[in-house]
């Protein structure tokens, strides 16, 4: 198939180049990413063979423009994978995986490239380079140390190697999980059974049956993390256990879908590749280039905050306990009664009714008065949405995004629904990065797994389905107002533990007065949430901090017990590996589940947060640290968005992102409000 026939390998001709999915067919992948990798490999050997002495200009500079056929077809390839995946596209990404990774060892172990760059980095005084360009010139260099290219020959080929296996492994683990996300989906037959659900749910579960050909029944679809929404509400004590047990079997069944061998696999593997870059471990590896720096720097955080989060959870159990035996029940406490019985101690202590509360979330308001309006009042963003534009799937939103001067500035999708062909949680990815040298505006996607109503039914959120909204809101943010000159800094392109800071401040306008009373109305009858449960819904949103930290806090200290194992490990048994790591860290309860555990933890398996998990509640320091700066300053104002634009959004990875903090806060961050916060002021 040539260039012309294939539009994934020509510059799209709609507005900011947006991807023409109508055009673009499965069969297209395959022969784009041929020729969009010779092209670049040529592209490369051009770049390191010139005769011309090394310039900042013929080998950094070019080393920035080349590339762009592939990082087309891969944005579009890799969202698509994600977000509606089929199995022609997972058998070009279980073909493409190795590849890429042997095409990107291709130019990173290139000893004539690195020469190029090695050159440039040790005459960098002398070149008389701007900031950023300096701060570019000293990331290539890292970067190619950081992936091998100081190794021997014989090193170099046994990295190549174990990068080939890594990267078909992630992709086997997220196939496995997708696989067996769809296959595990609770289908109820008996109405009665989902007593406590809300009528929309109820209504959401007979579509969701429907579309799997079950009519009549009921299907409960399954998210990515361990305790699923349903749990809160479902009185029927059976069906919650079916549906935990099947949540955590994700992955872990014996079946073809099992991630425990190549989970297992992956973390030795990684343990190799640490060790082979002179690294003790993939952690260290891994924090050496994160704001964290070294693994003690983590753990010391991780170590303070976990004895007093389980000193809450216990005391959060032994309450639930009682409401249990208040209730006239006889058992204990297990893992799938938690949110049940917590949902009952919150709307009896706040007099918060979930499925009240629900009402007063509905989807389009939440986005354009809410979501939209905090954005619009914080850096005079104006959206408009474009039912023009073509889409990878029908209940894709498109918006265009206009700055303040009223220029454009980007384009904004809007993914909010599961579906069999889409990975569980939430996510915000790019089709394309903004860039001053390229002349590049950017195109950002947000991703949630929200039930689908019924036709013709309102789409009501719960409050952290809120939340996550804006949060991953922040995400798109820091890409649409990224405004650096090389596409490597663009939006998101910072350290791992720096990167959920943005979204994580953003959460803070959920329930900014102003904002929640702009969007939390009745979707029946416009009015707005009573201020009784404005109250309460702030009292109520620190209750369970125990929970919420703990299963946090296991997760991330899981990650670090898979990526702290040394070369000569060798796991045999995945439950019992899980079962000693968490023990080890103090965070093992019976009633409490990792966030996350190992065969279905697709953070660490299967996309970029390896020896990183930790990143959130590191960047909440810095969170926490600036909604206090908010608050200090007025709040909701444009003056105050700006500050935030220029010092952090707009410098994307194009400075020490803590350089730009200190630039923001006038000083280090301090993490007394992040305890405070989450009740750990014993921390």
């Amino acid at each position: 198939m040539t260039g012309t026939d294939n539009p994934l390998l020509q510059p799209s001709d709609l507005p900011y180049e947006l991807p023409p999915f109508d055009r673009v067919a499965d069969e297209h992948f395959a022969a784009a990413f041929e020729a969009a990798m010779a092209e670049h490999a040529a592209e490369v050997e051009r770049i390191a063979g010139q005769a011309e002495p090394p310039t900042f200009d013929n080998t950094i500079v070019a080393l920035e423009r080349s590339g762009r056929s592939l990082n087309r077809v891969s944005s579009v390839f890799f969202n698509l994978v994600a977000s509606h995946s089929n199995d022609t596209l997972r058998r070009v990404h279980a073909d493409i995986a190795p590849r890429l990774a042997s095409h990107a060892d291709g130019i990173h172990l290139n000893p004539a490239l690195f020469a190029r760059i090695e050159s440039l980095y040790t005459r960098r005084d002398e070149l008389g380079l701007d900031a950023e360009s300096a701060w570019l010139l000293r990331r290539y260099y890292l970067d190619f140390q950081r992936a091998g290219a100081a190794l021997t020959a014989r090193e170099q080929r046994e990295l190549r190697e174990l990068n080939e296996e890594l990267s078909s492994l992630s992709t086997r683990f997220q196939d496995n999980l997708l696989s067996d996300t769809g296959e595990l989906a609770v289908l109820v037959s008996d109405p009665a059974e989902l007593a406590g659900l809300s009528q929309d749910a109820v209504a959401a579960a007979a579509q969701a049956a429907r579309e799997r050909g079950q009519d009549g029944k009921y299907l409960l679809r399954l998210v990515l993390p361990t305790n699923q929404p349903a749990l809160a509400s479902l009185e029927n004590r059976a069906l919650r256990e079916r549906v935990y047990r099947a949540s955590t079997a994700r992955g872990n069944r014996g079946n073809e879908h099992d991630n425990t061998e190549v989970l297992a696999r992956i973390a030795m593997s990684r343990a190799r590749r640490a060790a082979l870059l002179g690294h003790p471990h993939h952690a260290a590896y891994v924090i050496e280039d994160q704001t964290a720096r070294t693994v003690e720097a983590v753990m010391g955080l991780l170590h303070r905050l976990a004895p007093v989060a389980v000193a809450n959870a216990r005391a959060e159990a032994a309450e639930l306990s009682r409401q249990i035996e208040e209730s006239g029940a006889d058992f204990e406490l297990r893992p799938w009664d938690w949110a049940f019985y917590a949902e009952r101690v919150r709307s009896r202590r706040f007099e918060i009714d979930e499925a009240e509360l629900r009402e007063y979330f509905e989807l389009e308001r939440v986005l354009r008065d809410g979501v939209f309006y905090a954005a619009n009042q914080l850096y005079g963003l104006t959206f408009t949405e474009r039912h023009d534009l073509p889409t990878y799937h029908a209940d894709v939103r498109v918006f265009e995004v206009f700055d303040a001067d009223g220029g454009p500035l980007g384009l904004f999708l809007g993914d909010y629904y599961a579906r069999d062909s889409k990975r569980g949680g939430a996510w915000m990815n790019t089709f394309r990065d903004q860039s001053r040298l390229l002349g590049e505006r950017p195109i950002v996607v947000n991703n949630l797994n929200l039930v689908k109503p019924a036709a013709g039914e309102p789409t009501l959120l719960s409050y952290d389905e809120v939340t996550t909204a804006f949060h991953e809101f922040g995400h798109a943010l820091h890409a649409l107002l990224s405004d650096v000159e090389y596409p490597r800094f663009s939006g998101t392109s910072v350290p791992r533990d720096f990167v959920e800071f943005p979204s994580q401040v953003n959460e803070m306008w959920a329930l900014w007065p102003e904002v929640l009373h702009n969007y939390a109305r009745h979707y029946r009858t416009g009015e707005p949430l009573p201020p009784r449960l404005v109250d309460r819904l702030e009292e109520a949103r620190r209750y369970g901090e125990g929970f919420a930290t703990t299963e946090y806090l296991a997760a991330a200290l899981l990650d670090l017990g898979w990526h702290t194992i040394g070369a000569d490990t060798h796991i045999d048994d995945v439950g019992t590996f899980e079962e000693q790591a968490l023990e080890k860290a103090g965070v093992a309860l019976a009633t409490i589940a990792p966030r996350y555990r190992s065969t279905y933890f697709a953070h660490i398996f299967s996309t970029g947060y390896a020896a990183g998990y930790y990143s959130y509640i590191w960047s909440e320091v810095l969170d926490a640290d600036s909604v206090e700066w908010f608050r200090e300053n007025g709040g909701l104002t444009r003056a105050n968005g700006e500050v935030f634009r220029r010092a952090l959004l707009s410098r994307g990875g194009s400075m020490d992102p803590m350089e730009a903090f200190r630039a923001f806060r006038g000083r280090d961050p301090e993490i007394e409000p992040l305890l405070r916060r989450r009740g750990l002021t014993g921390a």
